[in-house]
């Protein structure tokens, strides 16, 4: 199988000068990049649509559970990010470690994760931002802020068609351009961006404990419907899964390696600083949240911060709050932007994508054509193209891509026990198992259909690389005499039809009535 060394990674880990990214961030500026992502809109509004569907007040178990698997995921991550600090993240794990096939699985797994994510984003984006306008009597058209696919009843009962959702696609182009003029200043606008969050987070908890109901914590774990993941201990690991999405962040953490200031030393301040301080806050905000309002009052509601804070005498918080939904959402789209760009620019220097995205800015030092087609592209979707939130969806490609670290880590120690590393995952082979299992099992407890969904992505990925990726490949190249083994087209049809196969015939005998409602 085709990998690439550790020798060849760290040369290109110590690649300066012109063509490559310049380092300006240390420790604290990752993380503050990690909090600005993971303290982001999710935390806002799947806090609430995961209590109020399958967790009620017992979200906080399963921030902790999400957090758990986090934990282990991270302690293998910071682990590569010390010992081979170049940007990827796990894509160039796997590169390493499982050969360049599995890397690109998990490099396009990333593209769902951040492209996909940031498009979302972006959306809710605007759907708040005609919120705020409203509470000041501003309204935009609604021509203007829907996709030609959707339509909106106005006051008078005519219905209209959207033209575009403008300014989903204003708000990625402004954070592209902030990201092509270099990671610094990106990092600079993301401080001003997290000390207004976390503020605003500080200060909900802070006055909601004054106003926690205890009746609204019973029951703590309410009794299961008779359904999977609605409530009861299953509903905790559901909520755990669709949660998970808003931990998504100390993974992009890592694709900024190779513009970190001391990587050695940084990475694993970065990517464990942050997942911790996040933890807490996370936990906390969880129990005001079910503690000043009842679950219940949650159903069906994107913002659900709002409900809480109506039932305090700080109603009017509820503006400051959806301004930091939109701060929230801002950050996000940049990190999620800053994350894919660095994998797309790895994966072009492998040959695996075209050249375009691996140019770098020769006064900028950044991948500004990948950073400017990548803009472009998001702005487009999320400006034509209607979307509803998938944090379940980026939450099974993200828990995929830890599960593949994790393992990672336990290859890596087998085949090169006696490369350095500044930083070592403790307790191995323990912490990766543990990692893989509880990154499973989250995956495992989410809906059929996101599984469905990934493995479409995932068929359209492997047709992608088999059609130019690996005809490409610099690695492939430099390795042809050796005639390193292809993706053959049977063994593309055998990738694609297989795991369709075993997860039909999984459901044929243990979960017959899945598959009747799947095709029902």
């Amino acid at each position: 199988m085709l990998k690439k060394s550790l020798d060849l990674l760290r040369q290109e880990a110590a690649e300066s000068g012109a063509g490559t990214l310049k380092r300006s961030l240390n420790g604290l500026s990752l993380i503050g990049l990690g909090i600005g992502v993971i303290i982001g809109a999710g935390l806002f509004t799947l806090t609430g649509i995961a209590a109020a569907n399958h967790t009620g007040p017992a979200i906080t178990l399963s921030f902790i559970v999400a957090a758990v698997g986090c934990a282990f995921s991270a302690l293998c991550y910071a682990e590569f990010a010390a010992m081979v600090p170049v940007a990827g993240s796990a894509y160039t794990y796997a590169y390493a470690t499982m050969g360049e096939l599995f890397a690109w699985i998990i490099g396009w797994d990333l593209v769902l994760e951040y492209s996909v994510g940031a498009a979302t984003v972006a959306i809710s984006w605007s759907q708040y931002l005609l919120k705020f306008l409203e509470k000041y009597g501003l309204h935009l058209p609604a021509r203007l802020v829907l996709s030609p696919f959707e339509t909106a009843t106005l006051h008078d009962g005519s219905v209209v068609h959207g033209y575009a959702n403008v300014p989903a696609m204003l708000v990625v182009l402004a954070i592209t351009a902030v990201i092509v003029r270099g990671t610094s200043g990106s990092a600079w606008f993301n401080a001003l961006v997290v000390a207004l969050k976390v503020s605003v987070v500080l200060v909900f908890i802070a006055l909601g404990w004054q106003y926690i109901d205890p009746a609204n914590y019973h029951p703590f774990i309410p009794e299961n419907t008779g359904t999977f993941g609605e409530f009861g201990w299953s509903g905790i690991l559901r909520g755990a899964g669709v949660i998970f999405f808003v931990f998504i962040g100390f993974d992009i953490v890592a694709t900024m390696a190779q513009e970190t200031k001391d990587p050695q030393r940084n990475m694993p301040i970065g990517i464990l600083g942050s997942l911790l301080v996040c933890t807490v806050l996370f936990v906390l905000f969880g129990y005001v949240l079910t503690g000043v309002a009842n679950y219940t009052e949650f159903k069906g509601s994107a913002a659900p911060v709002a409900i809480a804070i109506e039932k305090t005498p700080y109603a009017w918080l509820s503006g400051a709050v959806i301004l930091a939904i939109l701060v929230g959402y801002t950050s996000v789209i940049l990190v999620d932007l800053l994350g894919q760009s660095r994998v797309f620019f790895s994966m072009s220097k492998d040959g695996l994508l075209p050249p375009a995205f691996s140019k770098v800015h020769p006064r900028f030092r950044t991948p500004v054509q990948s950073n400017l087609l990548l803009g472009v592209f998001i702005a487009l979707f999320a400006g034509f193209v209607p979307i509803d939130v998938v944090g379940e969806m980026v939450s099974i490609g993200t828990l995929l891509a830890f599960v593949m670290v994790c393992l990672g880590v336990l290859i890596m120690r087998r085949t090169n026990p006696d490369a350095p590393r500044s930083f070592r995952t403790p307790w191995v082979p323990v912490v990766p198992i543990l990692g893989i299992i509880t990154c499973l099992v989250m995956m495992a407890s989410l809906p059929l259909a996101t599984w469905v969904r990934l493995y479409v992505w995932l068929v359209a990925g492997l047709l992608i690389y088999y059609f130019y990726g690996q005809q490409h490949s610099k690695l492939r190249r430099e390795a042809a005499g050796v005639a390193p083994r292809a993706l053959t087209l049977p063994v593309l049809l055998a990738a694609i039809g297989l795991p369709a196969l075993v997860f039909y015939l999984v459901l044929v005998f243990f979960f017959p009535e899945v598959l009747a409602q799947l095709f029902a």
